[in-house]
């Protein structure tokens, strides 16, 4: 018989699958003209946050205690600004695969941009995306991969086969897989480096805030 997951497990989980849900849910419902499913991304936005906020005293790792250090702020930073260089190159047609769940291009019917959508996008990007996937990707599943009691494990003692297996399916939710690769095995680095969960978090949101600025400058909405 199955057992149910633990709640450090649940923790971990729900977010991000509510998350990759709704995501799922607006792809399907943006080939309706009647609605404008960009702004679901909003909704996930808030639904996410307040499935962290239900179990945000489960997330150990998040604690104050865990806070980076000057150092490890300097070196997520850095970390954070390489994988947004390398993500927008990476992009060689046998570099991608597949196509984006559900695109979002915060423009009007004239082509202007709408300010408010650009806020939503960058917001659920830098502030909730990185905590929900670092907290899903790295604290459990690589964890979990190294050892089904996860929450014992030292990330600083994750092993390669941990480390790989657990980026592979991070790079399969991705459709640009290598620069996935690439940026999934440097939070996971981050992570094993420092054994805090806050510098890998800090460097994702770098990285997803960079381009997030990049691709208003520059209208390259299919990163989006």
């Amino acid at each position: 018989m199955t057992l149910p997951l633990s709640r450090a497990a649940t923790a971990r989980i729900a977010p991000f699958a509510l998350f990759m849900a709704l995501l799922a849910l607006r792809g399907a419902l943006g080939e309706d003209p009647r609605i404008d499913a960009r702004w679901l991304y909003g909704f996930s936005v808030v639904a996410t946050a307040a499935v962290l906020a239900w179990f945000w005293r489960d997330y150990v790792e998040l604690a104050r205690t865990h806070w980076p250090d000057v150092k490890e702020w300097a070196l997520a930073i850095a970390v954070g600004l390489a994988v947004f260089c390398l993500w927008i190159e990476l992009t060689a047609p046998w570099m991608v695969l597949g196509e984006p769940a559900a695109r979002f291009r915060p423009v009007d019917a004239q082509g202007q941009l709408d300010w408010s959508l650009v806020a939503m996008r960058w917001i659920g990007a830098v502030l909730l995306v990185p905590v929900m996937e670092e907290l899903f990707w790295r604290s459990f599943l690589m964890r979990w991969v190294e050892q089904p009691r996860f929450g014992s494990v030292d990330p600083r003692r994750v092993g390669v086969r941990a480390i790989a297996l657990s980026t592979a399916v991070f790079a399969l939710a991705h459709t640009l897989w290598l620069a996935a690769i690439v940026a999934g095995l440097a939070y996971a680095w981050l992570y094993r480096h420092t054994g805090k969960l806050w510098v890998p978090v800090v460097s994702h949101a770098v990285t997803n805030g960079a381009l997030g600025v990049w691709v208003v400058r520059t209208g390259q909405w299919h990163f989006w």
